[in-house]
């Protein structure tokens, strides 16, 4: 696609910025908060949305989970709290800022969310690196919004077209992001795939979950902007197209 509306739909922890540990310490607090102790395990994110990875928490522990207004509230509490942390410790990812700003020259290109966090830790993680000058919060959805990634595309294309006037589908929606889940939620949900080896998943793994395109990182913003625009076409260098099979894919679990 090279003219018209596309919707790019970023993923945030491991694709737009590193969070160096800082969403598991918010995931930790704010179960502290509910419960007063710690979890007896660390978070299990890697694509989970927030309300999965709090579940994870109390099924760990025993300890009945208390309703998600809750536990919302607490999470959008310990993420406010640690800004400063993430804002220190943290960074913004090899070649975010300048993929970002050639998107947004480009007419037509609506960038916006599709994330496990809350809408309010999201906001806080954008933020605190100045993303969201690009990056549009209302045109997204979060963990909030539906424990499961895939139900996530639709919600993110009605928001966004409601705000920009545009439709968006399948033809026109691209997911970026670094785990197996992403790449599920985006092939579930209807939408292309680029995902990025920018976390902990290697290029043959997300390569065999299903993605249109790997990418090694975003560092050519020559190339993620070429795998975003026009599918189906060779990449000059560093990244491989894949057409997906016909056949349905499953649909993603949470858990």
């Amino acid at each position: 696609m090279t003219s018209g509306s596309l919707l790019v739909l970023w993923d945030v922890d491991h694709t737009l910025i590193e969070n160096a540990g800082v969403s598991k310490a918010i995931y930790a607090a704010a179960f502290r908060a509910l419960t007063g102790r710690a979890p007896t395990r660390t978070p299990a994110t890697e694509g989970r949305t927030d309300p999965a990875v709090m579940t994870g928490l109390f099924d760990a522990s025993g300890d009945h989970e208390p309703p998600w207004h809750r536990v919302h509230q607490a999470l959008a509490e310990a993420g406010a709290a640690h800004r400063g942390q993430l804002r220190g410790a943290g960074h913004v990812l090899p070649g975010v800022l300048g993929v970002l700003a050639s998107l947004d020259r480009r007419g037509g290109v609506v960038q916006g969310l599709l994330t496990g966090n809350i809408r309010e830790n999201a906001a806080v993680k954008l933020t605190a690196f100045g993303l969201d000058r690009w990056v549009d919060l209302d045109a997204a959805a979060y963990g909030s919004d539906h424990e499961l990634r895939a139900a996530l595309v639709a919600i993110a294309q009605e928001r966004a077209q409601q705000k920009h006037a545009a439709a968006f589908d399948p033809a026109n929606t691209v997911i970026v992001g670094d785990t197996p889940r992403d790449v599920e939620a985006g092939r579930c949900g209807g939408a292309r795939v680029v995902a990025v080896a920018s976390g902990i998943h290697s290029e043959a793994e997300l390569r065999e979950a299903g993605a249109d395109v790997v990418l090694p990182s975003l560092a050519n913003t020559a190339d993620v902007v070429a795998a975003m625009l026009l599918p189906g076409r060779d990449l000059p260098a560093g990244g491989t197209f894949r057409t997906p099979p016909e056949t349905s894919p499953k649909r993603p679990s949470e858990g």
